[in-house]
């Protein structure tokens, strides 16, 4: 698949879902994939970056992953970063830590999802919450700063 394939399948799979915000889910996933170019991210870590929910949303299944059009890195890129159910978070960023390419595709995306201006319209409650999580989140996978 073209990178521009990927983007049109994320946005597809992902049509009609909303962030915690109320925002279209694919603004998320642009930013998120644009956040890994500006980081310096490759095209299989771009199309990861496309995928990066997909399959943990259930907008795509893994089986669709499996057959897809698409590097075996990207693939291995997407799995390592879909949390599974009742999975640790230290068994999860190891996963992440552990995945050529992985750690760039969920840096940009805890940006994003951190950034003060989405948190900002979030009540005070679900704000501090979600702070927390991420900045954990970072710790574990040894982004500081």
């Amino acid at each position: 698949m073209t990178l521009a394939q990927v983007e049109a399948t994320a946005r597809a799979a992902h049509t009609g879902q909303t962030d915690k915000a109320g925002r279209p889910y694919a603004e998320h996933l642009s930013a998120v994939a644009e956040g890994v170019r500006a980081r310096g991210g490759d095209e299989e870590q771009i199309a990861a970056a496309w995928l990066h929910d997909a399959v943990e949303d259930d907008a795509l299944s893994a089986q669709w992953l499996r057959e897809a059009g698409l590097s075996s890195r990207t693939k291995d890129i997407v799995l390592a970063v879909t949390k599974r159910a009742g999975e640790p978070p230290e068994a999860y960023a190891a996963r992440i830590l552990a995945t050529p390419g992985a750690l760039l595709v969920k840096e940009s995306d805890l940006a994003h999802n951190a950034d003060p201006a989405r948190l900002a319209v979030l009540d005070e409650a679900t704000r501090k919450r979600l702070t927390e999580k991420y900045a954990r989140m970072r710790a574990l996978l040894g982004l500081v700063g």
